[in-house]
């Protein structure tokens, strides 16, 4: 199996061999590890846990209590998914059986709580929730804070500003001091911009082990996830498959459906696998961390029994026909977090500058 570095420029990036950046060699029966700068180990395939709205917390806590049965175990939670409770009860179940250390659960800081003196109480909070001692992994969900009226996630905060360093270094430092209490492993970013991790590596103590961020085929970020992985930060991609089904008040016109592209049905079909794993295949083999969520057994059935076959996959022509069809279509654009004075969503992005 090869791993793949994306080109951004004239520069002759390598194919490298997956051994030298993969915790373990890939079986039969394992999901894949990438390492992190630490040293830690991080499997390449997690389960997300937000549904938008689609399914009760119960509902997704049963799916995770199932798929770790199968096998999973990194799981990606935050408590702006409002599920971290229902997700804690499960989780004291699987780890009856399972030892914590073979676990990799993450979470993330919410945009109300980036105030110096919330970040730790916070955290305390995420960890008694979840019922757990300490955190694999925690991030900064957004690098906007964002207090909305009536605590609802998707309305307009009236006092919001633009990105400030001063202040996100202020929240990153409580960061850092969870890591030196031994509440959290490791820390991390999500939804950074190249200009904006530029000034956080500048500043901090402690440099972010990965940056979770919108990828999937139709959104492949190249220049973003070459960034990170030159800065020795591991790329995490959320809505690997796209999100075909978000509501429809989170769609746009210019919204695509990664997997009706001809260039994924055929080699799903050459495969004899399904579209949405053609898509998380394609993310890992990049060398970066898939996250799909899913409360369908059969689905994530399918997509960790995919990942076990990762060698059997994709083959090289088969990225590069991906390479292709990148159609730069971001779905999560939060306009909930713009402020007055905004051109619009790409503000958010530094795209406008």
């Amino acid at each position: 199996m090869s791993f793949y570095f994306q080109q951004t420029n004239n520069e002759n990036r390598s194919i490298i061999s997956l051994k030298s950046v993969m915790a373990n060699t890939n079986s039969s029966n394992e999901v894949p590890s990438l390492r992190l700068y630490t040293g830690a180990t991080i499997p390449a395939l997690g389960l997300g846990t937000y549904s938008s709205g689609k399914y009760t917390p119960q509902q997704v806590a049963q799916a995770l209590l199932d798929a770790a049965s199968l096998g999973y175990r990194h799981f990606d939670c935050a408590s702006m998914y409002a599920n971290e409770k229902e997700l804690g009860q499960v989780f004291a179940k699987i780890l009856q059986t399972v030892p914590r250390e073979e676990l990799f659960i993450t979470s993330k800081l919410p945009n109300d709580k980036h105030a110096e003196k919330d970040v730790i109480p916070q955290c305390q909070q995420t960890l008694s929730d979840l019922q757990l001692d300490y955190l694999d992994l925690y991030l900064v969900h957004w690098p906007f804070p964002h207090n909305p009226l009536n605590n609802d996630p998707d309305a307009r905060d009236p006092n919001a500003r633009p990105y400030s360093h001063e202040e996100y270094m202020e929240t990153w430092r409580q960061m850092e001091k969870l890591v030196e209490m031994g509440l959290v492993k490791n820390i991390g970013t999500s939804n950074m911009t190249k200009q904006k991790m530029e000034l956080l590596l500048r500043d901090c103590k402690i440099k972010p082990v990965v940056d979770q961020c919108e990828l999937h085929v139709h959104f492949q970020q190249r220049n973003l996830i070459n960034y990170f992985k030159d800065n020795n930060i591991l790329p995490v991609g959320y809505c690997p498959v796209g999100r075909p089904n978000r509501p429809a008040n989170r769609q746009s016109k210019d919204d695509t459906v990664d997997m009706e592209d001809p260039v994924i049905i055929n080699i799903a079909k050459r495969l004899g696998i399904n579209p949405a794993e053609v898509c998380i295949l394609w993310i890992i083999k990049l060398g970066v961390v898939a996250i799909p969520f899913s409360a369908k057994r059969e689905q994530y059935e399918k997509t960790i029994a995919a990942v076990k076959n990762i060698n059997n996959s994709l083959t090289d022509d088969d990225m590069q026909q991906i390479a292709q069809i990148d159609k730069n279509c971001r779905i999560v654009k939060g306009e909930n977090l713009l402020w007055e004075g905004a051109k619009d969503w790409h503000d958010l992005w530094d795209e406008n500058s």
